[in-house]
């Protein structure tokens, strides 16, 4: 027991809501916790889902869990939200999503309405996903305990062929694409609240992503390096990751991201960083700049990638972090996301 103590560094002394924003915090607490308990033997570098061989097959499992608030907002809702995620973290990690298992998490008092509609909802998505839903469980606990309804799932999936996503095969020079305009999903949950005074039309991005990495893996065969579904923690700290994992700079022109005016309007407003704001309908790839705008033309080419760019670039340096450039030469160092300016947002 006591050499096991000694391996882990995480010594704040609770869990805080910023140590789920996917940012800092949460690096600190799955680096100094739970990688030196659960994944010290492991070889592979964490990602949106894990990859196994099982009897010389390759399967890709993942897990994730929705608190989001409210549970219904423009675009979308917790049910709808479940399969998409799910889905998604397979889909960036190369595999495409067979099956999905669900628990629900249910609060006493909550009407039967409410949930009759988020078990639509899930089951809408999972038939629009062209996924089945496997089995699950539910829980019921005391009133006031679980914010009305939380939902947790695990998916398996096969591997698409030809993609292997590893940040340890990027390379100087590979090209940084981004599927759509970012801060839909943050910024709607922030408004849908009605805590703050702002109007904006505007509704969450949640969305399967997989048509667009089918699409990607078809056009980029072989130039795929990595892939990540900037959610929590926004493309700040996907990019940020990315580059702590594979030891290079990433260069963005910050004019090149995509963002709606509402989303820029609100973010100004509030002080927030667009890039650090959730998303739950886009994905970033890396791609070799030989097959980049192959990519970039296929995604533009699937209903809902009209708005696909390239923003940026893989370089030696600064090695380990972003820097993002402006149409006037300035510069500046974009970090991970520090606190929790949008708790329950996925």
């Amino acid at each position: 027991m006591a050499a096991t103590a000694t391996r882990i560094r995480f010594r704040e002394p609770q869990i805080e809501m910023a140590h789920g924003a996917g940012g800092k915090a949460s690096r600190r607490l799955i680096e100094g916790l739970f990688v030196p308990l659960l994944f010290e033997s492991s070889s592979e570098i964490l990602g949106d889902a894990a990859h196994v061989q099982i009897d010389g097959i390759r399967v890709a499992f993942t897990t994730d869990s929705f608190v989001v608030k409210p549970l219904r907002f423009p675009g979308g809702s917790i049910g709808e939200l479940a399969v998409n995620g799910t889905v998604n973290d397979l889909a960036v990690s190369g595999a495409g999503a067979e099956a999905i298992v669900a628990t629900y998490v249910l609060e006493a008092g909550l009407p039967t309405e409410i949930l009759e509609a988020e078990v639509r909802a899930m089951g809408a998505a999972a038939r629009r996903a062209g996924i089945v839903i496997a089995g699950g469980d539910t829980k019921v606990v005391e009133h006031g305990k679980a914010d009305s309804m939380y939902i947790s799932t695990a998916g398996i999936g096969r591997p698409l062929p030809g993609v292997k996503v590893d940040p340890r095969t990027v390379r100087p020079g590979d090209k940084v694409l981004l599927s759509g305009p970012i801060g839909d999903h943050g910024i709607t949950i922030l408004l849908a609240r009605g805590e703050l005074e702002i109007e904006a039309d505007l509704q969450s991005d949640t969305r399967s992503v997989l048509p667009f990495v089918k699409a990607l893996a078809q056009a980029a065969s072989g130039g795929i390096r990595w892939m990540r579904d900037p959610t929590r923690g926004g493309v700040a700290t996907s990019l940020n990751e990315l580059a702590r994992d594979c030891g290079l700079g990433v260069q963005i022109q910050e004019d090149s991201v995509p963002v709606r005016d509402a989303v820029r309007g609100a973010c100004e407003l509030l002080g927030l960083d667009p890039l650090h704001i959730a998303n739950e309908g886009q994905f970033l790839a890396i791609l070799s700049a030989e097959t980049a705008y192959a990519g970039l033309a296929a995604l533009r080419a699937v209903p809902g990638g009209e708005d696909a760019c390239i923003i940026g670039e893989m370089c030696d340096q600064p090695a380990g972090s972003v820097l993002a450039l402006t149409r006037y030469g300035a510069s500046r160092i974009v970090d991970m996301l520090v606190g929790d300016p949008l708790p329950r947002i996925c």
